[in-house]
């Protein structure tokens, strides 16, 4: 998934002749946190964040506050490397440029969404994180198995385990009972961390 799915487009802005109430009244009405910075002729100049503006006098221009040192991205990169630019810089949105034009803007809540979506939590199920072991197939035997079940995964994530040699698996599942689900997992070697239903 590439940010152009995710971003924001046409993002409010500012410039930095805006006064910082203005931009707070800005952010107010719009539920924003950051707002990017346009010069006069278009180009992106900076970004100011709500935190910055809370801290400013009322009567400040954006151009004194705002952060001129951008860290930007673009519309065709992947969303995994936005995040690790994101966290990398410690910093919690990014704007997205096309050529000199901004063109979007992506945010940690943007990000946070995807996760959601991920892991399926808004969904109903039966949600297992298992302790695996780093082998060829894994993946495929546990899934074959809750296809066998009649069970429906909703969600499959998979991060790094406890040493090389193992993963931890987050799986949600419909469809499948709890206790048959945990069987067959316990029967696969598979060890069970975590069970949530809902």
């Amino acid at each position: 998934m590439l940010v152009v799915e995710r971003m924001t487009r046409s993002p409010v802005t500012v410039t930095g002749e805006t006064t910082v109430q203005q931009a707070l009244d800005i952010i107010a009405e719009h539920k924003l946190r950051h707002l990017p910075v346009l010069a006069t002729d278009g180009v992106l100049a900076g970004i100011v964040s709500e935190k910055d503006l809370l801290r400013a006098a009322s009567d400040e221009l954006v151009e004194e506050i705002m952060t001129q040192e951008i860290v930007t991205t673009t519309e065709y990169t992947a969303l995994e490397e936005a995040a690790r630019i994101m966290t990398d810089h410690k910093i919690s949105c990014l704007p997205v440029m096309r050529d000199a034009k901004l063109v979007g803007i992506i945010t940690e809540t943007d990000l946070f969404q995807l996760f959601m979506e991920l892991l399926a939590a808004r969904e109903e199920g039966v949600r297992l994180t298992l302790l695996v072991p780093e082998e060829q197939g894994i993946l495929a035997s546990l899934t074959a198995e809750i296809t066998s079940l009649g069970g429906n995964i909703l969600a499959l994530g998979t991060f790094q385990g406890e040493d090389p040699t193992n993963r931890m698996v987050t799986v949600k599942v419909a469809n499948a009972s709890t206790e048959k689900l945990l069987a067959i997992m316990e029967a696969l070697g598979m060890e069970i961390v975590d069970v949530r239903e809902g």
